[in-house]
């Protein structure tokens, strides 16, 4: 073949192969980035584990760990292909998605509540309102309470925290804001109660600002789910079997004693901001050993939402249709030939 000829070849094959790799999405090359989307709570611990001892490394993977604002937004990024994974609390915002075809694949749960107290996520009333006389629910009628969301598990654990004493979310007034932001507000005055998680409850009560109410209202419910972007799901299902088994390493090992381990609390404290002797006295969420989620406490929370109205569509959901348990079980299969 004479070399002219070689060498447009070789250089029509090089600028297809350019082509191919400009049009493909990164997460098409061979070692696909998979960024994941986490708030900065103590129940986001096993995937700072896992970057910080390595363990994704371990398993061949190249993984970026982005902070978020809210669940709205993991759900959004994930559709849209911004981002390839997250994890999200259940709420109608979710269960609405996947009615209208959803474009996220479910794989694991996040975490749960435990079946004891104290509780990870209490519901808790301003020292000022303490101060005031409000020492039950049934005092909060009329009152301020603070809710991250409209739509989520907050929602979800305040109306559950109300019923204990008689109360239903129409019967208080709802204030919608972060967990952060909630120190600032029971200081000032601007509520009366409402809805934390750890670590920022344990700081509530060491700095004097809030105190529990209830916390045996949500025992054993599902807290949230960690998903992927449907497309990458289907593409890279070697890729999300590793990074569930990487989890699942960092999360065993947390709910087996690590909690005990400074270095393990080092971590978690450079990814939450909170000290690590803070940390030493919070309420841990806890996961099922396999990943698997509680649908019954999912169908729970998805009833509740219907009975809001949130929901647009009549009875139960497929939560089947993208929730991917082969995965999972590829997943702890691998982690069994450690």
């Amino acid at each position: 073949m004479p070399l002219i000829d070689r060498r447009r070849i070789l250089a029509a094959a090089a600028a297809a192969t350019l082509a191919a790799t400009i049009a493909s999405p990164a997460w098409a090359q061979e070692t696909p980035e998979i960024e994941f989307l986490y708030s900065p709570f103590a129940d986001y611990a096993p995937f700072f584990v896992a970057e910080e001892l390595g363990y994704f490394d371990e398993f061949g993977l190249d993984v970026t760990l982005s902070p978020k604002s809210g669940t709205a937004e993991t759900i959004q990024m994930l559709a849209s292909g911004n981002v390839v994974s997250g994890a999200a609390t259940w709420g109608a915002g979710l269960f609405n998605s996947i009615n209208s075809g959803a474009t996220v694949t479910i794989v694991a749960t996040l975490a749960k509540m435990p079946n004891s107290v104290p509780s990870p996520s209490p519901f808790m009333v301003s020292e000022q309102a303490w101060q005031a006389g409000i020492r039950e629910v049934k005092d909060l009628k009329g009152k301020r309470v603070g809710i991250p969301g409209p739509g989520g598990f907050g929602l979800y654990s305040v109306a559950k925290a109300l019923e204990k004493g008689g109360l239903t979310l129409e019967d208080v007034e709802q204030v919608f804001l972060p967990p952060p932001a909630t120190a600032a507000a029971f200081a000032n005055g601007g509520l009366e109660a409402g809805w934390s998680i750890e670590p920022f409850a344990l700081q509530l009560e060491k700095e004097g600002l809030g105190r529990r109410l209830v916390e045996d209202h949500t025992f054993g419910t599902e807290l949230g789910f960690i998903a992927f972007n449907n497309e990458f799901a289907k593409e890279n299902e070697d890729s999300v079997v590793k990074f569930l088994a990487a989890f699942l390493k960092a999360a065993r090992q947390l709910d087996n004693g690590g909690w005990q381990d400074d270095n393990i609390l080092e971590i978690v404290s450079k990814y939450t901001g909170t000290e690590k002797e803070t940390l030493k006295g919070i309420a841990y969420t806890v996961r099922s050993e396999d990943g698997s989620i509680d649908l019954a406490s999912v169908r729970e929370q998805e009833e509740f939402f219907r009975a809001r109205g949130a929901l647009e569509y009549d009875g139960p959901i497929d939560i089947e249709s993208v929730y991917r348990t082969d995965l999972l079980e590829k997943a702890n299969a691998l982690l069994a030939k450690q």
